[in-house]
């Protein structure tokens, strides 16, 4: 008899400021991005992040942890448990302003066991099984992670990638004038094996950042430098990890994180 699949489960860091474009109304990853057709209602604007949501569900994806700073109460307020995507949603929150890694990790406890697919709920991206075949080449080969590579002529604003013909990674630099390297990533799919790395990177971390202080009862942290997941691939790669990587050579990628990105994005998806 055989074992059992893991379980695949989403991971959205989504506890970012958003002040590049502030001041917003709402969470930035709420921010209307064109419309989608409700069959009981009509047309309805759609959030930004609802692209990763349903991409992440065309994959196979049926549950996913978000994970918020508190104050961002409107994002569990307005997709509730996940049910208007067919999706179980939860959400978990971060209380260090260290950096994505550390918001990742507040799910080790419920993702341990699981394959991960973890993506940014500010990112607009084709194409749209870009998850499925992320998902599909881990399953059917050693890698630990696969990322999910995009076209990129700004070095110096991404994370760059180094990986050879059959795709394994051997560098990830982040915001390079490594001008060479020609491919970003933008999301990833990866094993418990790369969890527990990024668990026990991150606990180092924390022991380094503060110590025996509990993040809960700090008004104010020690001097900081956020330190991006790139960081832990990289970690990982130096401690025989395999990651491998997808460049999708015909996508795009579109942050919505910056002023004029924003406008790109309403501007390229505003048309019903």
């Amino acid at each position: 008899m055989s074992a059992p699949s893991p379980r695949i489960i989403g991971l959205i860091p989504a506890a970012g400021q958003g002040s590049r474009i502030s001041p917003l109304p709402m969470s930035k990853e709420l921010f209307p991005i064109g419309f989608q057709d409700l069959a009981d209602k009509g047309l309805r604007p759609k959030v930004v992040c609802q692209y990763l949501l349903e991409a992440m569900g065309q994959a196979g994806v049926q549950e996913s942890f978000l994970i918020l700073r508190p104050g961002k109460w409107d994002i569990p307020a307005y997709l509730g448990d996940g049910s208007q995507l067919n999706m179980r949603l939860a959400y978990l929150t971060v209380h260090v302003p260290f950096g994505v890694p550390f918001s990742l990790n507040q799910a080790y406890p419920f993702v341990k066991d699981a394959i991960v697919a973890m993506g940014f709920p500010d990112l607009l991206f084709s194409p749209a099984d870009a998850y499925a075949q992320l998902i599909d080449r881990l399953q059917t080969t050693q890698a630990d992670v696969v990322l999910g590579l995009f076209p990129t002529d700004q070095p110096d604003k991404v994370g760059v990638v180094d990986f050879d013909q059959d795709g394994v990674v051997s560098g990830i630099y982040e915001k390079s004038n490594l001008t060479h390297l020609s491919y970003m990533w933008a999301m990833a799919v990866w094993r418990p094996s790369f969890t527990e790395f990024l668990h026990q990177f991150v606990e180092t971390k924390c022991k380094a950042l503060l110590g025996d202080r509990s993040p809960m009862l700090l008004k104010e942290f020690p001097d900081y430098t956020e330190t991006p997941i790139g960081d832990v691939m990289v970690g990982a790669i130096a401690n025989n990890l395999r990651v491998e990587a997808i460049p999708f050579e015909t996508g795009h990628y579109l942050d919505i994180g910056t002023p004029e990105n924003l406008l790109k994005a309403v501007y390229h998806y505003g048309k019903p």
